[in-house]
C-alpha cells in the first residue's frame, strides 16, 4: 500500500500522460458526479476571454472579499508557484489542504478511466480539486476562469453563474478554436447561460455580433461597459495608476495601460452582481481595486535598472506592452533591452515587429515548455525582422540558454539608467523573477 505521507499531490496532478489538453465536456461531467457534483453548492463568476481574464478575475475577487464575502478564485496557468492556481481571500491553497482535495479526486479520476478508458486531464483534475475545495471551505462565491476556450472547456460544468464575463477577443489557440473573431467568440460565448446576465468588453464587431445573438438566444441581459466613460491619468512613476470611471476616482498597483479598461470591466461586473442582491459598497469597489494584485502584468520588478516583467503573449499582449511603454517612457524609442522567450505555437514574428521601435537589444531565450520555441529560431527571426527595419546594425539579438541568462544579460546591456523589459509567456515568469 501507498504510504501517504510520501505521495506528491501537485507530481500526481501534473503526471505526464494526462497533461494534453483535450477539450471536452464528458470526463468532467463524471468525474464531479462521483464526487457529489461539489459545483452545484456553489455560486460563480465565469470569465472567459483572449486577453485579460486573469487581470479582470483578480479585480473581480478582490472587490467581493472587500466587500466581505469568502471569494474562491481558480486562475491558471501559475506563475509564481502551482498553489496560486487555487485561492480563497488571497491565499494560496496550503499544502494540507491540497493534499486533503486530492485524496477525494484522485479515486474517482481512477474510477472516470476505468469507465470510459480515459483518464481526466491535468486541467481537469486541477478544476475539480478546485471545487472539491471551495465546497469544503464553504466559499460565497467562486470567481471562475476559463482554461481554453469556453464551450467545452472544464469549467464549463457549472450550472448558471452569477455573471457570465467574457474579455477581450482576439486570435490565439486559432488551431483549437478556429481562425476568426467569430468563431473564437462562439467559443468564448460557449459559457453563457440560459438566463445568466452576461458582461462583455465591446468587441470587434465580428466578435460583438456572436456575442449579442448567442446572449438574445439564451435569453441573457447583455452589459458592455462604454469606455467613453473612462478617465486615465498619465502614469506618474512606477507606483500606482489612477483613473476615473463613471465619475468617481479609482486607483490600481496594476500598471499596463490596459488595465483601466479591465478594472472598468470588472466594475462592470460587480454592478452585474449588485443587481443580483450581493452586498457591495462603493468603498468596497475602490478598496478592491486598489488592492488587487496579478503578478507578471506590466509589473515593475526592480528600479535600478528599471526592470519590468510582461506576460504579453500574443499580438494584443504586444500592442498592450508597447501603449504601457509608451505611457511610461514617454515616446522616446529605441530605449529598451528585451529578454524575450516565447512558444512555437504564438504569432511571435506579429509579436516582435510591435515591440521593434522600442528595441536597443534583445536576448532571446526558450521558455521550459514543449511548446517552446528554440532560442536559435527566436533569433534568426528577431534578425530578420531587424533588417526589414533597417536597423540590423543597431540592434545587438543574442541567443541566452535559459530565462535568467536572458535577463541578466538584458540587465546587463541596458546599466543603471536603462530600461529592460522581459515578455513573450507567462511561463517563464517564475525563472525571471528567480533571477532577480
Amino acid at each position: 500500500m501507498e504510504d501517504a505521507r510520501h505521495f506528491d499531490p501537485v507530481a500526481w496532478i501534473n503526471t505526464p500522460r494526462w497533461q494534453a489538453s483535450r477539450l471536452g465536456l464528458s470526463r468532467m461531467v463524471d468525474l464531479l458526479e462521483r464526487l457529489g457534483r461539489p459545483q452545484d453548492e456553489l455560486r460563480f463568476v465565469h470569465v472567459a476571454g483572449t486577453n485579460g481574464k486573469g487581470s479582470v478575475c483578480a479585480y473581480v475577487a478582490s472587490v467581493l472579499q472587500a466587500a466581505g464575502y469568502k471569494v474562491g478564485l481558480f486562475t491558471s496557468p501559475f506563475i509564481l508557484c502551482f498553489e496560486e492556481r487555487i485561492r480563497v481571500n488571497g491565499e494560496n491553497i496550503t499544502g494540507e489542504e491540497l493534499a486533503r482535495a486530492v485524496a477525494a479526486v484522485r479515486p474517482a479520476a481512477a474510477a472516470v478511466e476505468a469507465a470510459c478508458g480515459d483518464h481526466p486531464t491535468e486541467f481537469e483534475l486541477m478544476a475539480a480539486v478546485a471545487f472539491e475545495h471551495f465546497r469544503a471551505v464553504g466559499c460565497d462565491i467562486v470567481v471562475l476562469e476559463v482554461g481554453l476556450g469556453g464551450r467545452l472547456d472544464a469549467t464549463n460544468v457549472i450550472e448558471a453563474p452569477e455573471a457570465s464575463v467574457i474579455c477581450r477577443i482576439g486570435l490565439d489557440h486559432t488551431d483549437l478554436l478556429g481562425d476568426t473573431l467569430g468563431a473564437i467568440a462562439g467559443e468564448k460565448a460557449g459559457i453563457v447561460k440560459a438566463g445568466a446576465p452576461v458582461v462583455s468588453w465591446p468587441q470587434e464587431s465580428e466578435a460583438m455580433a456572436v456575442i449579442e445573438a448567442v446572449a438574445a438566444e439564451r435569453g441573457c441581459e447583455l452589459f458592455v461597459p462604454d469606455f467613453g466613460d473612462l478617465s486615465v491619468e498619465p502614469l506618474a512613476g512606477a507606483a500606482l495608476r489612477r483613473f476615473s470611471w463613471k465619475g468617481r476616482g479609482f486607483e490600481t498597483r496594476l500598471l499596463g495601460s490596459y488595465q483601466p479598461f479591465n478594472a472598468a470591466l470588472a466594475l462592470t461586473a460587480v454592478d452585474v452582481l449588485r443587481g443580483r442582491g450581493w452586498a457591495i459598497s462603493d468603498e468596497a469597489a475602490f478598496a478592491g481595486i486598489a488592492s488587487a494584485r496579478w503578478p507578471g502584468r506590466f509589473e515593475v520588478v526592480d528600479t535600478a535598472p528599471l526592470t519590468i516583467v510582461d506576460g504579453g503573449h500574443n499580438p494584443q499582449g504586444a500592442e498592450a506592452l508597447a501603449a504601457s511603454l509608451a505611457d511610461l517612457l514617454g515616446e522616446g524609442r529605441a530605449s529598451v533591452d528585451f529578454a524575450l522567450g516565447v512558444l512555437a505555437d504564438k504569432d511571435y514574428p506579429a509579436m516582435v515587429r510591435v515591440v521593434a521601435p522600442w528595441a536597443r537589444s534583445f536576448s532571446v531565450y526558450a521558455p521550459k515548455s514543449p511548446r517552446a520555441l528554440a532560442a536559435d529560431e527566436l533569433e534568426a527571426c528577431v534578425r530578420e525582422i531587424m533588417v526589414e527595419e533597417g536597423r540590423a546594425d543597431d540592434v545587438p539579438v543574442r541567443a541566452c540558454g535559459a530565462p535568467a541568462d536572458a535577463l541578466r544579460a538584458a540587465r546587463a546591456a541596458t546599466g543603471p539608467e536603462g530600461c529592460v523589459v522581459a515578455f513573450g509567456t507567462l511561463y517563464a515568469i517564475a525563472d525571471l523573477m528567480g533571477a532577480l
